[in-house]
């Protein structure tokens, strides 16, 4: 079963437990993933990876949406959001830890100095390299931030 058709089916779930909550965010995350999929010159199916990018790009709105109210003094939106962040997390894969990422970006600087790049130079293809690898299981700052600071060492 694709991602999609997990949400498909969890919408159905949630209308007929009448769970409003999860059903209006996997509404919003699918008309989302049909935004996508018509994007651009020719209509097409999206895989499971665009699918978690899609996903990802949503719960970041509503981390951000739910910092936004916080700091309005709205908390009863801000935790509306951050619960429609937690419904999004289940279709997400389970985020690296930090050693895990240091892990990664280690190999990936000692790859890039390797080949010759060294220092700030290296930092845009260390960062692809590590974005590929991650794959939306961490927040791109917090890797942008450890490339920097490993290729500043």
């Amino acid at each position: 079963m694709s991602l999609k058709e997990q949400l498909r089916a969890d919408l159905t779930a949630a209308m007929k437990a009448r769970d409003e909550l999860v059903s209006s965010t996997i509404r919003m995350t699918l008309a989302a993933i049909t935004t996508e999929e018509v994007a651009g010159k020719v209509a097409r199916e999206l895989s499971d990876a665009e699918v978690v990018a899609v996903i990802s790009k949503e719960a970041k709105k509503r981390r951000e949406a739910a910092t936004a109210f916080e700091d309005a003094g709205r908390a009863e939106l801000a935790d509306k959001e951050r619960a429609e962040g937690e419904v999004l997390a289940r279709y997400l894969p389970q985020p690296l830890t930090d050693a895990e990422l240091e892990e990664i970006v280690d190999a990936e600087v000692a790859a890039a100095s390797a080949a010759g790049a060294s220092g700030q130079s290296a930092m845009g293809a260390v960062m692809k390299a590590v974005q590929a690898r991650v794959a939306g299981r961490a927040d791109g700052g917090a890797v942008a931030a450890l490339v920097r600071a490993k290729l500043a060492n």
